[in-house]
Order: C-alpha cells, then structure tokens, then sequence
C-alpha cells in the first residue's frame, strides 16, 4: 500500500499545481477525473495495442544500436504513448463545453498525461520499489507533465483557430519530439555520459512548459473576473 501512495504522490502534486495554476476559471472536477481515468485505462490500452502491433511489424531487438534506440525512442515510446494521449484530448475533452479558453488544454493535457503516467508509475514502482519511486518523482512523471503541458498549449490554441488542425498536429509533434529525446539519451546510456541529455531535454521541456501557462493564463479571457 505504502508503494502505491509514494508513486501517486508525484502524480496527484502535479496535479495539484496545474490545478492552481487554472486561477481564472476553474474545470469541472468531475471532467478532470475523467480525463484522469481516460488517460489511467483507455490511453494505457492503445498504447499497449500498438506497441504489440510495432513489435510484430518491426521488431527492435538490438539494445546497442543507436539506430535502433533513436527509431524506438521516437517512432515507437514517443509516438505511441504521446498520441494514445492525443486522442483522448482531441476527442474527448476538446469538443466539451467547458473546454472555453486556451489554458484549458493544458489543464486537460495534464489531466490525461497524469493519468498514463500514474498507471506507469505502478508497474514501475511495484517492480523497482522505492528508489525507483523517488527517481522517477523527480524525472519521468514532472516528464510527462511537460509533454502534456507543450502539447496542451497548443491544442488549447487550436480549438479557438482557424487553423485547428495544423496547431492540434504540432503540439502532438511537439510532445512527441520532447519525449523521444528524453527516452533517446536513456535508451543509449551504453554511451558514456550521453545520459545528461535526457536532464538537458527534460530541464528545456521544463523552462517552455512554465513559459506556456504564463502566456495562456496572461491571455485568459477571464482574468478580469
């Protein structure tokens, strides 16, 4: 039980920092929880579905060849799991209602994001216990957080543009870039110190993450409420 509180603890802070954030308008807490779930089952269950697909397709079996752990950590890791999450958004939570400012799609982005990265952190944790808890509170969950935020930022741009698709498809292609890169500099650490550019990548994804709730929430409709 004490597993499972420390590999949701990262989780539901971030949440609750997003949800802060949000100081103008406020989402239904119960969308939130269901993009949470959404995010926690459905996106788990696409991204497993493709991976299984990938692995019969295009089978990487060569854990030394950077070639290989760059197409894994892109076309499959980054591509995958970012659009299971895409999808949710795009379909779920864009086309509500409540989804009535930009900042919206962040607050939902994250929603999702945390809810695959919760679910992830359990098998995580439960195999690795707790260190791997603490390490991946400080790498891998505040990681999903920024590729939700990027992607969200745009995604909220994009349901009140006239150029809905292009902005929807480059805040996917920018979450996917972000996550690719950080997996990418793990994935070879059989190169000495290459490791340190999943920080740099992870340290950037970061600085532009609070760059983008800055700007959403200085735009936000209902800041003179």
């Amino acid at each position: 039980m004490n597993l499972l509180v420390v590999a949701f603890a990262p989780v539901f802070v971030i949440i609750l920092f997003i949800y802060y954030k949000d100081k103008y308008e406020k989402e239904p807490t119960r969308l939130l929880f269901y993009n949470f779930l959404l995010g926690a089952i459905v996106s788990i269950i696409i991204t497993s579905i493709l991976y299984y697909a990938f692995d019969i397709v295009l089978p990487l079996t060569n854990k030394t060849s950077i070639l290989e752990q760059f197409i894994k950590a892109f076309f499959v890791v980054g591509l995958i799991e970012e659009f299971s999450k895409y999808i949710i958004i795009r379909y779920f939570a864009q086309p509500n209602k409540a989804f009535n400012e930009p900042f919206d799609g962040i607050v939902y982005a994250v929603m999702v994001s945390m809810g695959f990265a919760a679910t992830e952190n359990i098998f995580y944790v439960i195999e690795g216990g707790y260190t791997t808890a603490l390490a991946r509170a400080f790498t891998a969950v505040p990681a999903h957080a920024t590729f939700g935020i990027l992607m969200g930022y745009f995604m909220g741009k994009a349901k009140f543009s006239k150029n809905r698709i292009g902005l929807n498809l480059f805040g996917l292609l920018l979450a996917i870039t972000f996550h690719g890169a950080y997996d990418f500099f793990l994935f070879i650490n059989f190169v000495p110190g290459i490791w340190v550019g999943a920080f740099v990548s992870l340290f950037i994804g970061l600085f532009l993450s609070r760059r983008a709730i800055i700007k959403h929430q200085k735009n936000s409709k209902f800041k003179t409420l």
